[in-house]
């Protein structure tokens, strides 16, 4: 069988930049196995991490940490835990937070998360971390917490023993709206946004969807205008069947391009709409790329056929047959 990262009219045009992926937790046993495979055939591209979803209200967080373990143990990949604040108490945000960095996850995506089912956004109850912002500060106040005495005889250390160094973040990422976030009412509020995660010690910033290079690139002009100096890296959704195109569009209020929609939808061979979907992700990275992001996130859906057939394209990895 021909693996569809063997990508037919591939440019390999810019193959140096650097990639990461986003996976979410499997609901099943057989779903696990499959997803282990994902993850080795994603950590050959040598991406900068790999990062994973966290379910709201506990659904699937024992899953995430297994995943993030497995990535840490069986790859070189840094794994990068998502974070969600929506209805944590102090304690509760504090006691995750020190979980992730004892099983030695040190990259946090912070987000304040979706409401939970059945709860409409104006009954969500915020809890002790409000925001993003607030997560942030604490995931670095909880390091320093955890900061070990580096010398003997140090302040606070009347034993004078040594402790030996514990993880400490690498990376805290916080996420971006390029198409609006849903609460803001106007583009300034969403860059007055991304400033605060900024300033809250935020490293790095992932967009969430969109689908047009002038989307982002708008977005990033009007970020460091606006004061903001971390990355912004454009999050990139290969869709390749119409079904899920439709389904993006409902979660995320953001329309699809009208071309894309009409290709899929009228197109009924599979492997064809694989093809059309991952040549419009590899158009809209290159675009972006031309530009000076700075990588790509793509986001997989826990398979990794359609994310190396668009790094394939880019000449970011070679075509292989599986």
């Amino acid at each position: 069988m021909t693996d569809p990262a063997t990508d037919r009219g591939a440019e390999p045009d810019c193959p140096d930049f650097p990639v990461s992926f986003e996976l979410y937790p499997p609901r099943t046993d057989a779903a696990a196995l499959a997803l282990g495979r994902t993850i080795d055939r994603l950590a050959e591209t040598d991406p900068a991490f790999i990062s994973v979803t966290f379910g709201a209200g506990g659904s699937d967080r024992s899953r995430s940490l297994t995943v993030l373990q497995y990535i840490l143990n069986a790859t070189s990949v840094d794994a990068m835990a998502h974070l969600t604040c929506i209805g944590s108490s102090h304690a509760e945000a504090n006691r995750l937070v020190r979980e992730f960095l004892d099983a030695g996850i040190t990259s946090f995506l912070a987000l304040r998360g979706d409401p939970p089912a059945g709860v409409a956004e104006e009954d969500v109850v915020l809890g002790d971390v409000a925001s993003s912002a607030e997560l942030v500060q604490l995931i670095h106040r909880v390091q320093q917490e955890r900061q070990p005495f580096a010398q003997l005889g140090v302040p606070g250390n009347p034993g004078g023993r040594r402790i030996s160094a514990r993880p400490r973040p690498e990376r805290v990422a916080v996420a971006a709206f390029p198409d609006g976030h849903p609460r803001s009412r106007t583009s300034q509020q969403d860059i007055d946004a991304l400033l605060a995660k900024e300033a809250a010690g935020a490293n790095l910033a992932i967009t969430q969807l969109f689908w047009h290079p002038e989307d982002y690139l708008g977005y990033v002009e009007r970020a460091r205008a606006g004061g903001v100096t971390i990355p912004i890296l454009p999050g990139i959704m290969p869709t390749t069947n119409p079904r899920r195109l439709v389904r993006l569009e409902e979660l995320t209020g953001v329309p699809a391009p009208a071309r894309l929609s009409i290709d899929l939808e009228i197109e009924p061979d599979p492997s064809v709409q694989f093809d059309i979907g991952v040549a419009h992700a590899a158009e809209l990275a290159r675009a972006v790329l031309a530009e000076g992001a700075p990588g790509l996130h793509l986001y997989t859906y826990n398979r990794h056929e359609a994310a190396l057939a668009v790094l394939a394209r880019l000449g970011r990895v070679p075509a292989r047959a599986s």
